[in-house]
Parts: structure tokens; sequence; C-alpha cells
């Protein structure tokens, strides 16, 4: 008894979101996390000899690093007790939604993904559990050069690019979890845009775990060559179970010369997951990385996507929104290092907290010796719906050099009683006055999304609000 109390997170019903499927696996790994099971992963995979040693290399690292003790509480996280690796039995990845059984194809079809690849998208990568089952990508991009594909098949199909760049951004010995990561990654995409090509619509991959006690460590590498441009959409999700889940992907991405890219996340992982992610860029001269992030769901949250701008004039745009409810404790934020002069960075960060969740806002600002000429705002709102909620804002700024302009600003406080007067002045009911004043607060986030994927986030905020607002 004492055990399922310790696990249980009170939840709101999430709609399709929640639908568990049968557990069909053609493969999966025990719990826990040994040599023998990095061994198993790495055979199963038929990899070459240089990424097992990178695993086992990297299983060391995860041994000798200490659980973090600043930031949420993972006392009650047990990697021992989470399944590492779990092979749907989708026999191989397929380009066709007619070759993926039928209760995978069902779980995408109900989150929208063929209709959205339909009208809005030139590409898209299903991974469920810790495989990719669907990847498609249109054919006028392929003869301009772009790759898109799943990672195991990029190791294959494009091995020197692949150990060019995997986990050199994001390398074992940054923290546990992404020691953890390049034990057991699986699943995750590929993307290459060639110098000059501009991908008109966006790409999307989304990652699915439908299994209970597991853990989904998928790995996102994306090169953007020189004055080219790419939107790129993550979507994550899962169903809701009593024992805790593990979420620690990695995501990599270089943008070179005069690239852009816009990196776009709804993440809506049930409130029994640790989403312990980690995201890094690198960006070149006259080169865009620009973030567009909402957050819902999990327990726990500790995501800070980071932006090195290291070419002069590199630019960096961070957006990102967090909702937090009853038992979450969501701690997010962004990091920039201006590395060279006359870079750029903005930073917007909203977010809302209601039923006694906990929104954190942590952000690193550093600006090194040789980064003159500068510019920085990071910019941090927070709204709290109720007495029982919290929201806090830690930023931290290093600064090397005295020629920059750097502004900072947070905001933190309840919905304005006159403005809800007002509202229902005007015939409007206190619950929808409250619910309105919120979506308006979310709006410059969702207005940077893509249609489909806007309604989505505005769906995932009346879901949140619905009977609890009053």
């Amino acid at each position: 008894m004492e055990d399922r109390k310790k696990t249980y997170i009170a939840d709101i019903e999430r709609g399709v979101y929640d639908i568990k499927d049968e557990m069909k696996h053609e493969f999966t790994t025990k719990k826990g996390l040994t040599e023998e099971i990095i061994r198993t992963i790495s055979k199963e995979k038929n990899e070459p000899e240089w990424m097992l040693e990178h695993r086992l290399k990297s299983l060391e690292v995860y041994n000798s690093k200490p659980m973090p003790k600043w930031g949420a509480d993972l006392s009650d996280l047990d990697v021992d007790d989470i399944i590492h690796y779990l092979r749907p039995d989708s026999k191989i990845m397929s380009d066709s939604w007619d070759d993926v059984p039928d209760y995978i194809k069902n779980t995408f079809d109900r989150l929208g993904i063929p209709e959205a690849e339909k009208l809005s998208l030139a590409g898209v990568g299903a991974q469920y559990d810790s495989e990719v089952v669907y990847h498609s990508i249109h054919e006028e991009l392929v003869k301009q050069g772009v790759i898109y594909t799943d990672i195991e098949t990029a190791l294959r199909e494009h091995e020197d690019i692949v150990k060019e760049y995997f986990m050199k951004l994001i390398t074992m010995n940054d923290h546990k979890f992404a020691a953890l990561h390049g034990a057991v990654w699986s699943g995750g995409s590929f993307v290459y845009v060639p110098k000059g090509v501009k991908v008109d619509k966006p790409l999307q991959s989304y990652f699915r775990l439908n299994a209970a006690e597991a853990g989904q460590f998928e790995h996102t590498l994306i090169i953007v060559e020189e004055g080219a441009d790419l939107h790129f959409i993550e979507g994550c999700s899962a169903p809701k179970y009593q024992k805790n889940a593990l979420h620690a992907g990695a995501v990599e991405l270089f943008i070179k010369k005069g690239g852009r890219l816009r990196y776009s996340t709804i993440e809506n992982w049930s409130r029994n997951m640790y989403n312990l992610n980690t995201k890094r860029a690198t960006v070149d001269a006259d080169g865009v990385i620009e973030w567009v992030s909402g957050s819902f769901g999990s327990r726990v949250s500790m995501l800070y996507p980071m932006s090195i701008l290291k070419g002069e004039r590199a630019r960096c745009e961070f957006t990102g929104i967090t909702f937090a409810s009853t038992g979450q404790y969501l701690d997010t934020g962004s990091k920039v290092i201006h590395a060279a002069p006359y870079t750029t960075s903005n930073v917007h960060s909203k977010s809302i907290s209601k039923n006694g969740g906990t929104a954190l806002y942590r952000g690193l600002l550093r600006v090194a010796p040789n980064a003159h000429g500068c510019k920085s705002t990071v910019e941090c709102e927070s709204l709290m719906l109720d007495n029982e909620s919290r929201s806090d804002t830690i930023p931290i700024i290093e600064i090397h050099n005295d020629n920059i302009d750097i502004g900072h600003e947070a905001k933190i406080g309840r919905i304005s009683e006159e403005a809800i007067f007002y509202l229902m002045s005007r015939g409007i009911s206190k619950d929808e006055a409250k619910a309105m004043i919120v979506r308006g607060f979310v709006e410059p986030i969702s207005k940077e999304l893509p249609l489909e994927y806007a309604v989505e986030l505005n769906k995932l905020i009346e879901l949140e609000l619905e009977g609890t607002i009053g």
C-alpha cells in the first residue's frame, strides 16, 4: 500500500492521450541497467563496434555520477525499475501507414499525425516505445539532397556523418542522465539539409511511449548547412500508469553559417513521467536557432534547451510555455552562451500553475570575454491561478565583458479581478472569463506554431482548465 501511495500521481482525464494499447512487443530487455543489457541493445540493433564502445563507456560514466541534488526531487525515480528497451512487433520501419500494425496506426490516427502529414508536413517520423515504426519524406526534398530518416538507418547508411556529430554537442560527461542516454539511446530522427536548401513545410517526429514502467531515450540529430532553412516539430505523449516512467532523450542541433532552424516542441507526458531531456544547439556566423516549446504533463520536468552562439551575429530566439498542476514540478528554462561578438538572444518564457503545481524558470545567460557588442533580453511571466500553487524564477547571468546590452525582467502574479469583472459585465461567465485570460496569456506561443499545432496547444490548455478554474 505504501508503494502505491508513493507512485500514484493525480491526473485529469486526458482523452486520446491516455488510451493504452495492449502491450505487444517483439523483444524487450529486463528491468535494470547492466553491461549485459547494454550489449543486448547494441546486438539487437546490429551496431558498429564504436557505438557499442560508446554505450559501455557511457554506462561507466553513469555509474560514477551521483543523482542531481539541485532542482526537482528525484528520490522516487528508480532506474533499476525501468525497462530501457522495448521493440514493438512492427517488423520493419515502413514508409506506408498500411504496413504499420493496426493498433499502432490507430494510436497515431487518434493523435492526428497522418492527417497533419497530409495537410501541412513535408515528412513524418513516428516512434512507438523504443523504435521508429514509420517514416516518410516528400520526394522533392529527396531530390534536393535532404536526408530525413530514423537515427538507426542513418547509422547504417550515413555512418561517417553520424560518427562525426553523434554526442559531440551533448557528451556522456555532461550529467548523469546524458550518460544514461549515451548507454541506452534508441530511436529518434536524423535530418541533414544541404547548403542553400529551404524546406518549405515542416518535418515532424512524434514520440509515443505506450508501455508501463518503461523509458524512452530517442536521439535527434539535425544538421542545417550554410544558408539552409528548416522547421522541425517534435511531439511527445504517453498514457497514465501508476508506476514511474522515464524520458531521457537528447537533441543535438548544428546550424551552419547563415542557416536557420526552428525547433518546435509540444510535450504532453502523463503525470507518472520523469522528463529529463537534454537539448542543445550550436550556431555559426549569421545563423539562427528558434525554439518554440510547450511543456504540459509529466510528474517532473528538468529541461533547459541550450543555444551556443559561436559565430559572429548568430541569433537565438526562445519562446516557451509551461503549465503545472497537481503533483507536478516543472523545472524548465533556457541557456544561452554568447561565445562570439555581435550575437543576439531573446528569451520569452511564460508559465501557468494551478491546484498546487510548481512551475519554475531556471535560466543561464553567459557572455564570453570576446563577445563584445552582444545583446540579450530575457522576459519571464508567471501566472498563478490559486493560492496553493508556486512559481519561481532563478536567472543566472554571467558577464565577462562590458560592451554589451543585457536586460532581464520577471513578473509573477494572479489573474486580475478587474479584468474578470470587465468581461463578466459583458455577459461572459466567470469561468470563461478566466479561460479567455489564460488563452490570451499563451497566445504569443501558440501563434508561433503551425495552425494544427496551435489548435492542439489550445485544446491542451482547455483540457487542463476544464472543471478546475472556478
